[in-house]
This record gives structure tokens, C-alpha cells and sequence, in this order.
């Protein structure tokens, strides 16, 4: 059973730091690219970074660079995102998801497998 398990979300304050991870099983996910999306309420869901199968390569949104920083543990299946200078507009469900091919994409559609999401709220 393939399942993909984020964890790391919370309160913070405005300007504060966050570390989500995603920890995947169930296949092997090692040479796939991975990709972490966000949902505020009443949003549609939206891209936030993509990293590639071996962690060499990432893609993100505008509104996060610079901020945020993907990365990926092989041996651990796992990938991590690092969230910096959070702002309030960063409040979001965050999921994380992995993709069907090496392919850095930010469409949801590219991503055949989600995780069930974590919170993260930034307060003003």
C-alpha cells in the first residue's frame, strides 16, 4: 500500500521557520521527482516546489523563493521542506506528493500519489 505521510505543521508566528516532512512507502519512490503543493481555504491547490529523484534539482513558486528550500533523504524515503521568513499568507494545508516520471512539474495532474496533508498557520 502506497502511502505518503507529511508531518512538521503548526502555529507560528510571522517570520518564523517550519520543517515539513513526507515520508513515503509502499514503492519505490528513488527515481521519481517528489513535489510539495499548498491549499488555503476557498484556494485551488497550488504548486509550491518540485525536487528531483536524486535531490540535485528543484523547482519552486515565485512566492516561496528564496524562502523555502526542498530536499530529499534516499535511504529514509523521505523529503523535507524547509520554510523560512513565514508570512500569513503561507497559511495553508500543505501537501506533498509524488510524481510519475523525474519530470520537475508544477501540475498537479503530473502527480499520481498524495499525502494526506498537514496545517500550517502563520499568525500576523
Amino acid at each position: 500500500q502506497v502511502q505518503l505521510v507529511e508531518s512538521g505543521g503548526g502555529l507560528v508566528q510571522a517570520g518564523g521557520s517550519l520543517r515539513l516532512s513526507c515520508a513515503a512507502s509502499g514503492r519505490d519512490f528513488s527515481t521519481v521527482s517528489m513535489g510539495w503543493f499548498r491549499q488555503a481555504p476557498g484556494k485551488e491547490r497550488e504548486f509550491v516546489t518540485a525536487i528531483s529523484w536524486n535531490g540535485a534539482n528543484t523547482n519552486y513558486a515565485d512566492s516561496v523563493k528564496g524562502r523555502f528550500t526542498a530536499s530529499r533523504d534516499g535511504a529514509k524515503n523521505t523529503v523535507y521542506l524547509q520554510m523560512n521568513s513565514l508570512k500569513p499568507e503561507d497559511t495553508a494545508v500543505y501537501y506533498c506528493a509524488a510524481g510519475r516520471s523525474g519530470v520537475l512539474s508544477s501540475m498537479p495532474r503530473w502527480y499520481d500519489y498524495w499525502g494526506q496533508g498537514t496545517q500550517v498557520t502563520v499568525s500576523s
